[in-house]
């Protein structure tokens, strides 16, 4: 199926500014520092749909296989004839068709009892079963494919660990050079043993991941790297995908309420693209809820949407949110030297670079940012291992954050609600140390003999 319409292209999210870009150069940031969102000039009609669980049945084609690129219409900012397999293999990055393919949501008994929703009404997707273990392979195969367009040979960005195993792991096998800048003593050694094993250049910050964050864009714009971290809008494209697959599996009638941990908010932002795009073609009439969880030890996102900090809340306000508000909230925890800090160091982020997108999906769906506590989300994290499923400790937030709203009654018992596992347990300490503690709730301790 050819592309349809004119040339996609990239444009400035700030009102004020609209400025817009070309698809084909390394402009990742507007120039006046905002973000930049792909435009879409197509109007596929929602006949497309039955092309997509066609696909299912892929005989072979890798970019059919992928959760990512069996929806390539929808992301077409390369804008190919999305039926040609050789312009197809040309262009995407793929893992052998491997990024989302294992990638839907299911029902885990267990976990709907413990937050009080129907079994058959509350699904959960693990990401983890990407092959490098979390989300971040959906955006990645789209992000090294812009970088590829584009004649990039070096990638880099800065993590808390998933993100520099799929950057590694994709520019390995792309023949890319990798460079990750990492938080030194705070990334998980299942994580970091992946980065090593993959080939990247890891980069060791004495400080936190928004530490990491700072000296890998500084390096990226002096050595003409190019950038795979969440403010990349083509890292977002790919995670878009991640709601596709969901609603895939729902017959595309959209839940009442979808739900993420909340770190660097890319997926908070990839959500409410994809619902805002597929309401505007008309695909879906209804818009989920969204629910964001955020660790209480990180918890930006929370303060700063709930009014905890200066008694406003932040707001999205039509694309003109309150910067000085952003930027005094952080500057106090600057000079109280608060840092984030929790187990789940997946979401250990406190200055999350995709707030500003992320406001707009809050405002788009009605949504909902609250936190949870290191135990609640341990707990959840147990009782989805329990059910005979993997999770790291932040996407226990997801369980958690659903128990707390039932609980306020905000969440109904009969609501059909899709959580999102945002990766697999790669910091295998952190259950041992779950189960050895006979005070946890879902404890399974050893016995002796």
């Amino acid at each position: 199926m050819a592309g349809m319409g004119s040339s996609p292209f990239k444009k400035c999210i700030n009102p004020s500014c609209n400025l817009t870009y070309e698809i084909n150069n390394s402009t990742l940031v507007c120039k006046c520092g905002s973000f930049l969102d792909i435009i879409y000039q197509y109007n596929y009609s929602r006949e497309l749909i039955h092309v997509f669980y066609q696909r299912r049945n892929h005989g072979g084609n890798i970019y059919n296989e992928s959760g990512v690129w069996r929806f390539r219409e929808l992301i077409n900012f390369a804008h190919l004839d999305t039926e040609d397999l050789e312009e197809c293999s040309r262009v995407l990055v793929s893992l052998d068709g491997s990024e989302g393919r294992q990638s839907k949501p299911y029902k885990m008994k267990k976990v709907s009892e413990y937050a009080q929703v129907d079994n058959d009404s509350l699904l959960l997707q693990p990401e983890g079963y990407n092959p490098s273990g979390s989300f971040k392979d959906n955006g990645m195969s789209t992000a090294v494919t812009h970088a590829k367009m584009i004649n990039m040979n070096r990638i880099i960005c800065a993590s808390t660990g998933n993100t520099s195993a799929s950057a590694a792991m994709y520019a390995a096998n792309e023949n890319i050079e990798c460079e990750v800048y990492v938080p030194k003593g705070e990334i998980a050694p299942g994580k970091l043993g992946q980065a090593f094993q993959f080939g990247a250049q890891v980069i060791e910050v004495d400080g936190n991941f928004d530490d990491a964050l700072t000296y890998s864009l500084k390096e990226a714009q002096q050595v003409g790297a190019y950038t795979v971290n969440s403010i990349n809008p083509f890292r977002i494209e790919g995670q878009k995908t991640i709601i596709y697959r969901a609603l895939e599996y729902l017959d595309w009638n959209p839940p009442d309420w979808i739900v993420y941990p909340g770190g660097a908010l890319g997926n908070t932002s990839s959500c409410g693209k994809a619902l805002i795009e597929l309401y505007n073609l008309g695909w879906i009439k209804k818009i989920p809820r969204l629910l964001v969880v955020n660790a209480e030890g990180a918890n930006t996102f929370y303060e700063l949407t709930n009014g905890v900090f200066g008694g406003e809340k932040l707001t999205w306000n039509r694309g003109r949110p309150n910067i000085r508000l952003i930027n005094d909230y952080y500057k106090g925890k600057d000079r109280e030297g608060v840092k984030p800090h929790t187990k789940a160091t997946a979401i250990q982020i406190g200055k999350p670079a995709n707030l500003i997108k992320a406001l707009r999906s809050i405002d788009f769906t009605n949504g909902i940012v609250m936190q949870v506590s290191d135990q609640e989300m341990s707990d959840g994290m147990a009782l989805v291992g329990l059910n005979g499923f993997d999770c790291e400790m932040a996407s226990g937030a997801v369980p958690a954050g659903i128990r707390k709203l039932r609980q306020q009654e905000i969440i109904k018992k009969d609501d059909v609600v899709v959580g999102i596992l945002t990766g697999k347990q790669k910091d295998p300490k952190l259950s041992i140390e779950y189960h050895l503690n006979r005070s946890n709730t879902f404890s399974k301790p050893p016995v002796a003999k």
